[in-house]
C-alpha cells in the first residue's frame, strides 16, 4: 500500500521532511525575564522582554538551525500581540498564518526567573488569543508548499483551537506532510486531566513522529509508571519514531527498528526552561538534513544543553554552526 495514510505511506514520514518546510501550530506569546539573571520575581526592579510560547520557540529553533518554519495561530489584536509578530519577523519565522483577534483576546504571558533551582515561572492564560484558531485558518493554508506540521499538545486544550488543530492533521495528512506532536502538556490549560489524556490519545494515534517527557508519557498511558509501555504502543500503531525523555537519564528512541537510549550533554545550567523546543527544533532539522534517528535525538540534546545555560527561551536557540562547534568541542554525551 502507498496510499498517504497508510502504513507504507506512514513509513515515509521521516523522508517527506527533506525540503525542511515546517509549519509549527501553537502559541506565540511575550516572556518577561526577571533581569539581572538570579533575581526573583518579587524582587525585582526590571524585566527584559522577549518572544516566548512554545510553538514560536520551536519555529525559531528550526530557523536557527537552516530550515523554514511558518507559525500557524492567533494574536491578540493589541499592544503584546504586535510585540510577538515584530520579534517574529526578526527571527525570521513566516507569520502569514498568524491572524490577529479582538475583543476580551489576551496573548499568553510569561514571567520567569533565570534561576536553576526553585525556578518560578508564573503563566496568565485567561482569555488565550491562540485558542481563538479556527477551522477557517487551517483551511487557508496552502499545505502543499510545507513538508511537515509540528503540533504542540496546548493548541488542543480548549475550543475552537482543538477542533482545528485535529483539522490541520487531517488536512496535513491529505496533502502527505509528516506529522509531528510535542506532547507539551500542561496542566492549567485543561479543563480535567481526564479530558487531557483522552485527547492526546487521539492527537498521538495520528502522528508520525511523538516527542515528550517520561511524565507526559505516563500521563497519556493513565499511570506513572506505564509511560514507556505506551510509547511502544504508539510505535505498534504507526508512529515512526517516538522519543521518551527522562531528563538527566537521557532519552530512549523508538522506532520500528527498535529502541536506542543516549545520553546527555553536562551543562552550566542557569535556568530550567526552553530545553524542550530547543530539543524539538534541533531534531527536527536535523531528520530534514537526513541525519540519522540517532544522530537527531543527539543534536536535540546538545541544543537543549545550550539553551538552559543561556538567558531566555526564543533568544537563546542556537544556529546551526554554534550547534556543531558545541558538539565537537563538548564532551558528552553521557552514558545513557
Amino acid at each position: 500500500m502507498t496510499e498517504t495514510g497508510t502504513p507504507t505511506g506512514r513509513a515515509a514520514a521521516l523522508d517527506r521532511l527533506s525540503g525542511g518546510r515546517f509549519i509549527v501550530t501553537g502559541r506565540a506569546g511575550m516572556d518577561l525575564y526577571a533581569d539581572p539573571p538570579g533575581t526573583r520575581i518579587e524582587e525585582a526592579a526590571a524585566f527584559t522582554a522577549a518572544l516566548g510560547g512554545s510553538s514560536a520557540n520551536i519555529a525559531v529553533a528550526l530557523v536557527r538551525q537552516g530550515c523554514r518554519a511558518d507559525l500557524l495561530t492567533c494574536v491578540s489584536d493589541d499592544a503584546v500581540g504586535r510585540f510577538c509578530l515584530a520579534a517574529l519577523d526578526r527571527y525570521g519565522v513566516g507569520r502569514a498564518q498568524v491572524r490577529a483577534v479582538g475583543g476580551e483576546a489576551r496573548n499568553s504571558l510569561a514571567v520567569v526567573e533565570t534561576r536553576p533551582t526553585a525556578c518560578q515561572s508564573v503563566i496568565y492564560r485567561n482569555g488565550a488569543a491562540d485558542f481563538a484558531m479556527t477551522i477557517a485558518d487551517v483551511e487557508a493554508v496552502d499545505w502543499a508548499t510545507h513538508d511537515a506540521l509540528i503540533t504542540t499538545g496546548t493548541v488542543f486544550a480548549a475550543e475552537p483551537s482543538r477542533s482545528a488543530a485535529f483539522h490541520a492533521l487531517d488536512l496535513a495528512r491529505a496533502a502527505g506532510l509528516a506529522l509531528i506532536l510535542d506532547i507539551d502538556y500542561r496542566p492549567y490549560s485543561w479543563s480535567s486531566a481526564a479530558e487531557a489524556a483522552q485527547v492526546y490519545a487521539r492527537a498521538g494515534a495520528l502522528c508520525d513522529i511523538i516527542v515528550g517527557n517520561d511524565v507526559e508519557f505516563g500521563f497519556m498511558a493513565g499511570d506513572p509508571a506505564h509511560g514507556l509501555a505506551k510509547a511502544r504502543d504508539l510505535v505498534t500503531r504507526g508512529a515512526q519514531a517516538v522519543v521518551y525523555k527522562q531528563g538527566e537519564l537521557g532519552a530512549i528512541t523508538l522506532s520500528p527498528a527498535g529502541e536506542v537510549a543516549t545520553g546527555i550533554y553536562p551543562t552550566d545550567a542557569i535556568k530550567p526552561t526552553g530545553a524542550g523546543d530547543s530539543f524539538l527544533g534541533a531534531f527536527a532539522a536535523a531528520l530534514a538534513q537526513g541525519r540519522a534517528l540517532h544522530d537527531a535525538v543527539l543534536r536535540g540534546s546538545a541544543a537543549a544543553a545550550m539553551v538552559v545555560s543561556r538567558v531566555g527561551c526564543a533568544p537563546a536557540m542556537p544556529t546551526a554552526a554554534e550547534l556543531d562547534a558545541f558538539l565537537a568541542t563538548h564532551p558528552g554525551p553521557t552514558q545513557p
